[in-house]
């Protein structure tokens, strides 16, 4: 929402908004894409295979048009956020990416497409924060063995009839692979 977002950043001091049409980004025969493999195979990938070389060319193509220091990306989409570092240190861009909290709403929900829900759908949503919060709960009292934080997770999205499960994993961060055992410093339980 172009909009919205214009006025929040006038509201914090932002001069300008860099916003180019697709064409300008994509130009008559645009032909180089710049994919990745591994970390696009699993979660997010496996529905949508393509997806993210979509994500890593339009960013290198960001980054190369306005050649930033840093860059910020969402923890909220932490696989995106896991690709985006492995593309900037496998093409040595000059540039930090920085991880941001999370900001969920007074309801726990956390993304920008909780807008285009019914009241209803809104409400059956909560399931996924709460089974993410169950999981670390389990986790941070010990827990190590993935599969039995994986089956209660999913058990508590089964408890949702509006719920529908696309996957629900427990990754290594740098490969985004499964794992079995949670390390004892463990930094992130990953569902969509």
């Amino acid at each position: 929402d172009l909009e919205h977002d214009a006025k929040l950043c006038e509201e914090h001091g932002v001069d300008l908004i860099f916003h180019p049409t697709p064409e300008e980004m994509y130009g008559d025969n645009f032909y180089t894409f710049v994919d990745m493999d591994v970390l696009t195979k699993e979660l997010c990938g496996l529905s949508r295979p393509v997806h993210f070389r979509g994500v890593c060319t339009v960013v290198s193509k960001l980054f190369n048009i306005v050649t930033p220091d840093n860059a910020y990306f969402g923890q909220k989409d932490a696989q995106q956020l896991a690709i985006i570092k492995r593309m900037v240190k496998d093409l040595n861009m000059p540039l930090s990416i920085h991880g941001c909290p999370i900001i969920r709403e007074e309801d726990g929900l956390k993304s920008s497409r909780n807008t285009y829900l019914s009241p209803e759908e809104r409400k059956a949503a909560l399931v996924l924060s709460r089974s993410v919060f169950l999981g670390e709960k389990m986790v941070k009292e010990g827990e190590r063995d993935c599969k039995k934080v994986i089956v209660a997770m999913t058990e508590e999205i089964e408890k949702e009839p509006l719920a529908k499960i696309d996957y629900v994993k427990i990754v290594d961060l740098s490969t985004m692979q499964q794992i079995d055992t949670i390390a004892v410093s463990y930094t992130h339980l990953t569902l969509p």
